[in-house]
């Protein structure tokens, strides 16, 4: 298996999971532009994922996520709440009800296939309307089919939706995805662990937490890979400057883990099984990177070994090197 974190931050974060048969993304919180050339740097093939997973809908997981879907035409895994919330934010101004839209999305299929029945039987018409719709694709590099161009966009259409349930396993291909529930302030927020049908092999990511309830601490044993958040220093954040009411919020029970939080879930209740532990989410505001971790590293300094409990850094800034195992 093999994890590659393109981008882990407040302005942006994106997973790549990769078992021997199965890519998934997580999350998409780039424009699609800088995941493509993200992915590319790391020599990670895009066009083999399989499907898209969102952990929750703030916009620092979602930003690209609605262009990058539909260009590689590849579904998109939500919970319900999480996707009627992305629904909202996208269309901000519609005052249609979930029901409406999803009725609307039929009809916008239906006439999609239409369109494809006049390109089947007049393909020489198609192919000069094709020309004409690939000069005015967006600077985004989202080329569409003159089909599919010819139907008003819609900001939150997507070539598939597949929803799940956090607390009940999935699958997709040859990875089980076991969701887990996030405290954090957002509609339906989860972490994910993989884990695949062929190999003994662990992969759990853990971000955007308030703190660290059972249920998560229960989620993250016999992991072999862990990205868990990292975000701030305590007296960084209280000193820095962010308005008093985000400070609270990122301080408060559904906001973001603390250096001190992270080191104090890796000195009591981790169980000391990772061969790496990758801290994520680090705030360029409110956090240093040699802070992180060296809180980290004391905190599982008795567990130190030369083949396990590695600590690195995902960065904002370029992605990190793929784990593999």
């Amino acid at each position: 298996m093999r994890m590659t974190v393109l981008t882990s931050g407040s302005k942006g974060n994106s997973t790549v999971i990769a078992s021997a048969e199965t890519r998934v993304l997580v999350d998409a919180g780039l424009s699609c532009r800088e995941l493509m050339k993200r992915m590319a740097m790391v020599k990670e093939d895009p066009s083999a994922l399989d499907a898209i997973l969102i952990t929750h809908e703030h916009q620092d997981h979602v930003a690209g996520l609605s262009v990058l879907a539909r260009r590689l035409r590849i579904p998109v895994y939500f919970s319900e709440p999480t996707h009627r919330a992305w629904v909202r934010q996208m269309t901000p101004r519609t005052t249609m009800t979930y029901a409406q839209w999803l009725e609307h999305v039929q009809k916008e299929k239906e006439a999609r296939a239409a369109l494809d029945a006049v390109e089947t039987a007049n393909p020489e018409m198609c192919e000069q309307s094709s020309s004409v719709q690939m000069e005015a694709a967006s600077a985004e590099g989202e080329e569409e089919d003159a089909p599919e161009a010819a139907v008003k966009r819609d900001p939150a259409s997507l070539p598939a939706v597949e929803y799940f349930q956090p607390g009940t396993s999935f699958c997709i291909g040859d990875l089980t995805i076991a969701p887990f529930t996030t405290p954090h302030d957002a509609a339906d927020p989860c972490g994910f662990v993989f884990e695949s049908a062929t190999e003994s092999i662990r992969m759990a990511l853990a971000t955007d937490l308030g703190y660290m309830p059972p249920n998560v601490r229960s989620a993250l044993q016999r992991i072999d890979v862990l990205l868990l958040e990292s975000n701030h220093d305590l007296e960084m954040l209280k000193d820095g400057p962010y308005p008093w009411a985000v400070k609270q919020r990122v301080l408060s029970r559904v906001g973001h883990l603390s250096n001190d939080a992270t080191a104090e879930f890796l000195a009591r209740d981790y169980d000391g099984n990772a061969t790496y532990i990758v801290l994520g989410h680090l705030s360029e505001t409110n956090n240093v990177p040699e802070l992180a971790l060296l809180s980290a590293e004391e905190a599982i300094r008795e567990r130190g070994k030369l083949l396990g409990n590695r600590v690195l850094l995902a960065q904002q800034s370029e992605p990190l090197a793929s784990i593999c195992l």
